[in-house]
């Protein structure tokens, strides 16, 4: 990933998301990565609640993890995410899970989404909430 392109959330790893190996449960960086995106839609100055409330919902389509090293509890971590291509219906990011002592890469992984309406009916955010869009898009991933 660029480094200065990517968006940045810090975690500590619970007890409660380990497993009897004492590593994190693999499903539990599914969470770290959905807490990370509603964390960078706030950044972006519009909270998750408001989308919400616009009747804007974008649902997880697609998911690719891989699993390098483990994070065990107390371990802080440091999530990145970035976009990778988005258009006025679809949004898709790539991540990185880092041990923040060490700099160790645990996990990468992308996610794809698509906007879609309380109804489940795809919409096009470009123009349902046009601000929104433009700053989504002035994050892509510079190719």
């Amino acid at each position: 990933m660029v480094e200065e392109e990517r968006f940045r959330h810090q975690l500590r790893v619970r007890y409660q998301e380990t497993d009897q190996m004492g590593v994190v449960y693999h499903a539990n960086y599914l969470n770290w990565l959905e807490i990370t995106r509603t964390e960078w839609i706030r950044d972006l100055g519009i909270p998750y609640s408001q989308l919400e409330e616009a009747g804007l919902l974008l649902p997880v389509t697609e998911v690719q993890l891989k699993y390098i090293h483990p994070a065990r509890y107390d371990d802080m971590i440091e999530v990145h995410l970035q976009i990778i291509d988005c258009s006025y219906l679809r949004l898709n990011f790539e991540y990185e899970v880092y041990r923040i002592r060490d700099g160790l890469l645990l996990v990468s992984g992308t996610t794809h989404h698509i906007w879609v309406n309380r109804d489940w009916k795809p919409i096009r955010l470009n123009r349902q909430m046009p601000q929104l869009y433009e700053l989504i898009v002035s994050k892509q991933k510079k190719r």
